[in-house]
């Protein structure tokens, strides 16, 4: 049985390589010479607050070591300071420090002892003055209300000036979001991804410890939509602790687990302790298992390795350590029964679920989560908004791959998508015109371009999923319908793809000794995409299965058969020697 002690020494080793890049007056984090929208001076101080998600949570629950406590003492009172050379400066509407202040909210609240008392009178008054700010400026209509709410319960303990019809208007924009069946989406939007995890869900169970006493109708509510959205979301994980790559924000990694940690924070036992408990041990697990830091140990931008390729643009050099809000059940007591129970397996899981709230149809397998999806388009164009959300399906284990250009095949991240080259370029499905999800299907009807119209529908096999697009079109053109990505380890890419430009072929397959990827059809041609690197999130380089057609206008009609083979034990994915064949 792993105790509070072995997560905590987990915070701990993750904290070490930073200490020596706090400014000199510790206001700020800097960590990377990568920017983002926002500039590098807001940068430092988003670093420098997102410790405080996993760092408050520790010294709350009876954490010894107190080597960053004076650094974050000094910090609060030199950015929130005026007079001081490292002021974070006055807000303006939808500010990035809005965001950051949900964190220093937390410490006040979870720690004032540590991060608020020590400060003095002068220093209270700065920070309290600073925090207040949010009340006069917008926020951007999504999870970004509840940062507001969180400011203002902090300043509210502490005996300062708060805004509570600012906390009333937010609680209502959130309600405006809620779904049904425990799900919201991100703001009045199509998008449900994490943020309704780690974001909406997160702060409202956080509002439901802090005022359990004081706004127990709110808090009870709170706490059973978190019962009832984990019995879908925890369809998102599987059985080593993987989670669902899907939407934006995938650099925050582990945060994918911090729905689970705020649950055992808030007293929320939606499953058996044990069984949450396993959820997140195995998750953190895997993810200190990848190559996420760089040579110092600090955390990178990126996915399962260092990627900039697949970042937004609020993507700060600091930014990833939003995913120190899973350690917030450091700050549960040693006597909690979390500590107590031993990690338990997933509970039983049907084979495959529709979860219509966020448009999916979830299917699951030993070691392996897949989502069809459709409709899920944002209406806000985040980076790579079609790789991240309008894809047919989605993998825990062989991941996605983004765009260098959709000038050539071989840079469009065509994995699992129906692609058209016309005009010169290649054009995919992006918002949906109309979908639906059941038990048994996916539908959607989406247009790539002008001139060009198709229905497809995808439906659950054993080994993966079977397609059916309706393809009606004004253009000629030519069409690929794509594969799951797998691992490149071929030395001979140049002969294979001589191989499958024969005439006649109707299968493409890539394969190891460690699985295969495949794609199959009646018609058409086979054809391994070699894809350029640092595409796919998982695998630096990797091969996607094809079968090639040509439009003609008028109706035409494609099936294809996509299926995963992959050994069912913790391997390397891509060890070893690489086919392909195409027929």
């Amino acid at each position: 049985m792993k105790g509070k002690a072995y997560f905590q020494n987990m915070l701990l080793e993750l904290m070490e390589p930073l200490k020596s890049h706090y400014s000199p007056e510790y206001a700020y984090l800097k960590l990377g010479a990568a920017s983002a929208g926002y500039g590098n001076r807001i940068a430092g101080m988003e670093g420098f607050s997102r410790i405080l998600w996993g760092m408050a949570s520790y010294w709350a629950g009876g954490g010894e070591d107190e080597s960053l406590l004076s650094v974050y003492q000094k910090g609060l009172q030199a950015g929130t300071n005026p007079e001081s050379g490292e002021y974070w400066g006055n807000l303006h509407n939808k500010d990035q420090r809005m965001v950051e202040m949900a964190a220093i909210s937390y410490g006040i609240l979870m720690v004032p002892e540590k991060l608020w008392e020590p400060l003095g009178e002068e220093g209270q008054q700065h920070l309290a003055d600073w925090l207040y700010q949010i009340n006069l400026y917008t926020q951007a209509d999504n999870n970004w209300q509840y940062f507001k709410v969180l400011v203002n319960l902090a300043l509210k303990s502490v005996g300062k000036k708060w805004n509570p019809e600012q906390v009333k208007d937010a609680m209502e924009r959130y309600e405006s979001f809620y779904l049904g069946n425990g799900w919201y989406s991100d703001g009045k939007r199509p998008q449900k991804d994490y943020y309704v995890s780690f974001g909406i869900h997160f702060y409202c169970l956080l509002y439901a410890k802090f005022m359990e006493k004081e706004d127990p109708e709110n808090s009870i509510r709170f706490k059973k939509r978190a019962c009832e959205f984990a019995k879908t979301f925890l369809y998102w994980f599987d059985e080593e602790g993987k989670a669902l790559p899907f939407g934006r924000s995938l650099t925050y990694r582990f945060a994918e687990a911090a729905f689970f940690s705020a649950c055992a924070l808030a007293g929320v036992e939606c499953f058996s302790w044990g069984v949450m408990k396993g959820i997140i041990e195995r998750h953190l697990e895997y993810w200190m298992e990848q190559p996420i830091f760089d040579n110092a140990g600090v955390l990178t931008v990126g996915y399962t390795y260092p990627n900039l390729m697949m970042s937004e643009t609020y993507n700060a050099p600091g930014s990833p350590y939003w995913a120190l809000k899973t350690f917030v059940f450091l700050a549960l007591p040693d006597d909690h029964p979390f500590w107590r129970a031993e990690s338990e397996a997933l509970p039983g899981l049907q084979p495959v679920r529709a979860v219509k709230e966020c448009d999916m149809l979830l299917c699951h397998r030993e070691n392996e989560v897949t989502a069809l999806t459709a409709g899920q388009y944002p209406t806000m164009e985040h980076p790579y908004a079609a790789e991240k959300y309008a894809k047919f399906a989605y993998s825990s284990r062989f991941g996605f791959c983004v765009s260098r250009s959709y000038h050539h095949l071989e840079q469009a991240g065509t994995d699992n998508m129906l692609i058209f080259y016309v005009h010169g370029m290649y054009y995919v499905r992006r918002a949906c015109h109309e979908f639906s999800v059941t038990d048994e299907q996916v539908y959607s009807r989406w247009s790539p371009v002008e001139g060009i119209e198709v229905e497809t529908w995808l439906w659950p096999t054993e080994n993966g999923h079977r397609r059916r697009h309706r393809i009606t079109s004004s253009l000629e053109c030519t069409a690929y319908d794509c594969g799951f990505s797998y691992p490149n380890c071929m030395e001979e890419t140049e002969k294979l793809e001589q191989e499958c430009s024969a005439e006649g072929r109707k299968i493409a397959a890539v394969w190891d000794r460690n699985g295969k990827s495949q794609i199959t059809s009646v018609f058409g041609q086979g054809k391994v995409i070699t894809a350029f690197s640092n595409m796919n999130i998982i695998f630096p380089n990797v091969c996607i299965p094809a079968i090639q057609v040509e439009i003609h206008p008028g109706v035409s009609e494609l099936e294809t058969l996509v299926e995963t083979e992959f050994v069912k034990k913790k391997i390397r994915i891509g060890e070893g020697n690489c086919y392909a064949v195409c027929e």
